[in-house]
């Protein structure tokens, strides 16, 4: 089993070992699109639906409980052909908190260079160690990213083998036209999201998110007083990153999830907590300092 977490739990619940790991809702948005048949969409959608839950990614077995809970929007910006289209992707990710119906936001990404080709009822496929499609392609490096950041939640690094998978499919895209895949084509793209979550540069964290989760949001319940300490140790131990890569793309991506959460958090603090971590929050991640100076508000 995969979580230990479920083990803490007293209820008996009925298992099904061939659970896949994700359970991923798939939304399309064509409003942008004009005059284009929609039923294409529908399609499509239930194709990725199917494509990013029915597919086994790891070697665990997952019970129905335990699967990841994620999303993915795809925005339709144009239809260029019959079969070619072009929009955004976005990707959400959220972790269940022990004890509580709470769930904690992982990641809430916006990829906007997304195209590629869709033929209807032909069913996605992906080839591990081949060349793939850019739709099946950019499904699977963020499958393995959801994996990778669930993974590290639970465990130290426990999301490395995912994350070095999601490195692969980019090295493998290498060659193909379409964007989103190179260093040179932007800072914030598929590229550097992957060869951050690999970098060491970026251990500390992806340790930070371990301890937030596991040591902090986990015993919230039970230990409130050490886990607001933790979490508070944990986003100081970001300033080494922030020195050696200041307003670094994965720094940046992280805290976009996790900043209201964040707020509400340290909202209940004791003072001195509150304006230390005013001041470490203000410098790690500057585009969200107004949110953090309602910290000192209660």
């Amino acid at each position: 089993m995969k979580k230990f977490w479920i083990l803490f739990l007293l209820v008996v619940f009925s298992r099904n070992s061939n659970a896949q790991e994700l359970n991923c809702t798939v939304n399309i948005i064509t409003a942008q699109v004009e005059g284009s048949e929609k039923k294409i969409y529908n399609t499509l959608q239930t194709a990725i639906g199917e494509f990013m839950n029915n597919t086994t990614w790891t070697d665990d077995k997952f019970t129905n409980q335990e699967r990841i809970e994620c999303s993915i929007q795809i925005t339709i910006s144009d239809r260029t052909s019959s079969d070619d289209f072009k929009g955004s992707i976005q990707v959400s990710v959220r972790r269940p908190v022990y004890k509580t119906s709470y769930y904690s936001p992982l990641l809430s990404f916006n990829d906007e260079n997304f195209s590629f080709k869709y033929i209807e009822f032909q069913p996605i496929e992906f080839n591990e160690t081949g060349t793939n499609p850019n739709l099946s392609a950019v499904l699977a490096y963020y499958a393995y990213i959801i994996l990778g950041l669930d993974y590290d939640t639970f465990s130290p690094s426990g999301g490395t083998p995912y994350f070095q998978k999601a490195q692969s499919i980019v090295s493998r895209m290498q060659n193909v036209p379409d964007k989103g895949w190179k260093s040179f084509e932007s800072t914030k793209n598929r590229y550097w999201l992957a060869e951050s979550f690999s970098n060491p540069i970026f251990r500390p964290l992806r340790e930070f998110l371990y301890i937030y989760h596991r040591q902090g949001l986990d015993i919230m319940t039970e230990k409130k007083e050490d886990a607001v300490n933790n979490i508070a140790n944990a986003i100081e131990s970001l300033k080494k990153v922030h020195s050696e890569i200041p307003a670094s793309f994965l720094m940046q991506t992280i805290f976009y999830a996790k900043s209201d959460e964040i707020v509400n958090i340290f909202k209940d603090a004791f003072p001195e907590v509150k304006t230390r971590m005013i001041s470490t929050l203000s410098e790690i991640d500057p585009s969200n300092l107004s949110k953090y100076q309602t910290i000192s508000q209660k």
